[in-house]
């Protein structure tokens, strides 16, 4: 069973799609942090800038308030994708060491049968033919080109 959970871990597919995952959700943070931070504020003041809130239905601006830039939320964001990402590299090499340890088992490929090796077989059967060491029927047998199945 560990064996089992082990082989299905190291496929690729399942760690790539957890990487990603993780990573998509650090870069998340990032995007919300920005927009939170530095982006709704930006807004705020420069449209407060313009002092009249009547054009904007539903929103209240008063040029009064206080407006924050949230620096240290966006830094904080951008540091914590930044150790996520790095720690995600060092699980991904230490993965791909463990694959280069103990490579898969490839299955043996057929040798290829080139143009030659028909030619080889043809010759053969045709020599058999004609010393009468094979008969019609059997060599019709091996040139059945028809694909009743």
């Amino acid at each position: 069973m560990i064996k089992e959970f082990k082989e299905f871990i190291l496929r690729g597919n399942v760690l790539d799609l957890a990487i990603g995952v993780v990573i998509g959700s650090a870069f998340t943070a990032i995007v919300t942090s920005l927009v939170e931070g530095l982006l709704t504020p930006l807004v705020t003041w420069v449209l407060s800038l313009f002092g009249s809130s009547d054009a904007f239905a539903g929103l209240v601006l008063s040029p009064k308030e206080n407006v924050v830039f949230d620096f240290g939320q966006v830094i904080n964001a951008l540091i914590t994708f930044l150790i996520t990402a790095f720690v995600l590299f060092l699980i991904v090499k230490a993965v791909n060491k463990l694959r280069n340890l103990h490579p898969q088992e490839e299955e043996e490929a057929a040798p290829e049968i080139t143009a030659e090796d028909y030619l080889e077989e043809i010759r053969d059967l045709l020599k058999a033919q004609t010393t009468g060491s094979l008969p019609n029927e059997q060599l019709d047998q091996l040139f059945d080109t028809t694909t009743d199945k």
